[in-house]
């Protein structure tokens, strides 16, 4: 009689539900599921931090629209996770995290790497749960993967006591969820879009915002039908691209213009949390009228005035909205509203022509990214991590697809960078996968260029240089004048970090080398890292129009 141990039924459950690739890092007690996995045909990223593992999974699962799942060993290994699970759900990226904890009977003993692993994951997750025999591992993991990507995505624990992995159990007994229920899309009350559409179709300066909700949803369509009526529009840092970013009602190079000067808000799959400045006044004008559609009811209760919010997919609810607006004329159809903010945005962008197009040495790092604009494809999936390099990504670094544009998010955490491109390359290996990093975004998962290597993943990695955290501004200007080098770096060489697993590696000093070495990199189908020297003095342009 076939007998399967915990780790095989994990696998096998895996597999059913079209999982095809996981990441962890090998070690107890999760080592006969990383066996089951390879039994089945599953591929195993192994990685070098349980961390990194976390966030690879967490790209992986939100370009791919299904659980991200990474196994992490018990004690440290776990805990190395908690900060991943947080991020993915305050991102909204789907993510299953399976952990390895102490065997039953040493609990309470002082058994190895004991830690109470569910209290570590209950404030970073949207559920959790341990497994509490053998035969219910089928059940519990399709719950876990369910909890995951149902209403708004986010980190799910399960949690595997060490001797319920290692126990075998006859075949027949095993249980496998083989179907998952077929979810209807939340759809909005008919009424609530009437009165959205009046909202819309009545003020005479609207603005609509777009959030990587809508992204997750596959909104672009409607949200291009619904913006080309005349409605300029602005989008989250990861809302980019769902509405390609050279559509003529994009704006946010007049952020602040628009938000100030709008008297209707349509959020679709958004926040009104920090990065939109809480949808209040002053940033807000008095009295504006606002809309929110999201899938979580909760969401319209912030410090947002909300007029009316729809509990809905994004995508129906704007394909209703656009059906609701048929053949109306809009109050802003004149367009004048629209050219304003057009105004504003080319007032905006003028001071960028000259540092993108400065020759000086070190390279500015605005000329760098606009190189790396002109560089890249249009499907290319873009992760960005830093300080200067970030915000002056979001100015520059234009995105054209739904879901391939990769940043710290809502949390602002530093180290998603390398990861996040490893794991959007495997999601979506068709495309390049670059990831644009300041130095000390890159350290925090350098090591993971090994992985990369490894597994044959053909990321670019472009260093920014700048020698610190913001290049000199918080070592010169912040820290009291003679302090040792806490917030600056040495001026290393980063891209001898690739050489060392046989990658395409470049070293970039001069602002007229960048874009050879950068089509060099994208096509050496291997791993790439062009390390760009940059001016470690060099400031993002000021502006409240530039921050999102």
């Amino acid at each position: 009689m076939a007998e399967l141990n915990g780790g095989q039924i994990t696998a096998r459950q895996l597999r059913a539900a079209g999982v095809d690739t996981i990441f962890g890092v090998v070690a107890g007690p999760m080592i006969e599921l990383f066996a089951g996995a390879q039994e089945e045909g599953i591929r195993v990223v192994g990685c070098r931090h349980e961390e990194s593992a976390a966030f690879m999974a967490s790209a992986w699962g939100y370009v791919r629209r299904m659980p991200g799942v990474v196994v992490a060993g018990s004690g440290p290994g776990m805990t190395n996770t908690v900060t991943s699970m947080y991020v993915a759900t305050a991102s909204a990226m789907p993510l299953v995290v399976l952990g390895g904890s102490t065997p039953g009977a040493a609990r309470g003993l002082g058994g190895f790497q004991e830690a109470d692993q569910l209290a570590f994951a209950r404030p970073a997750c949207k559920w959790t749960e341990q497994v509490d025999s053998t035969e219910r591992i089928g059940e519990l993991l399709h719950l876990a993967m369910g909890y995951a990507v149902s209403g708004r995505p986010g980190a799910v624990y399960l949690d595997y006591p060490g001797h319920l992995v290692a126990t075998r159990v006859p075949e027949e007994k095993v249980r496998l969820r083989r179907t998952s229920p077929e979810i209807t899309r939340p759809h909005p009350d008919p009424a609530a879009i009437e009165r959205v559409a009046d909202l819309l179709a009545e003020a005479e300066r609207p603005v609509v915002i777009v959030g990587k909700g809508a992204a997750w949803a596959d909104a672009g369509d409607a949200l291009t039908q619904l913006v080309d009526l005349g409605i300029p529009y602005l989008t989250s840092p990861m809302g980019r691209g769902v509405i390609p970013d050279d559509n003529p009602h994009f704006v946010n190079a007049a952020r602040s213009a628009a938000l100030a000067g709008a008297d209707a808000v349509l959020m679709v799959g958004g926040r009104f949390n920090w990065i939109f400045q809480f949808g209040r006044p002053p940033r807000y004008r008095e009295g504006v009228r606002i809309a929110q559609i999201d899938v979580q009811a909760e969401e319209m209760y912030s410090a947002s005035e909300i007029e009316l919010g729809i509990v809905a997919d994004a995508a129906v609810a704007v394909e209703q909205l656009c059906e609701a607006l048929a053949g109306r004329v809009l109050a802003s159809a004149d367009g004048h509203w629209l050219a304003e903010l057009r105004r504003q945005r080319e007032a905006n962008e003028e001071p960028l022509a000259g540092p993108m197009g400065a020759d000086a040495v070190p390279i500015n790092p605005y000329r760098l990214v606009r190189e790396i604009r002109d560089a890249l494809p249009r499907d290319a999936s873009i992760s960005v991590d830093g300080e200067t390099i970030m915000g002056i990504s979001r100015v520059v670094l234009p995105s054209y697809r739904a879901r391939s544009r990769l940043n710290s998010g809502t949390t602002g955490c530093m180290g998603t960078g390398v990861p996040y491109a490893i794991g959007a390359h495997l999601a979506r290996p068709e495309s390049p996968s670059v990831a644009v990093l300041g130095d000390y975004a890159f350290g925090a998962a350098a090591m993971e260029i090994e992985t990369a290597a490894r597994i044959g993943a053909r990321v670019v990695f472009v260093v920014a240089n700048n020698q610190g955290i913001a290049g000199h501004l918080i070592q010169d200007y912040m820290l009291p004048a003679g302090s040792p080098p806490i917030a600056s770096l040495l001026p290393a060489d980063y891209a001898k970090m690739v050489e060392m697993v046989d990658g395409h590696a470049e070293r970039v000093e001069k602002p007229e080398a960048i874009r050879p070495a950068l089509e060099r990199a994208l096509a050496a189908d291997r791993v790439a890292l062009v390390h760009v020297a940059v001016d470690p003095k060099a400031r993002r342009l000021s502006g409240r129009n530039y921050l999102e």
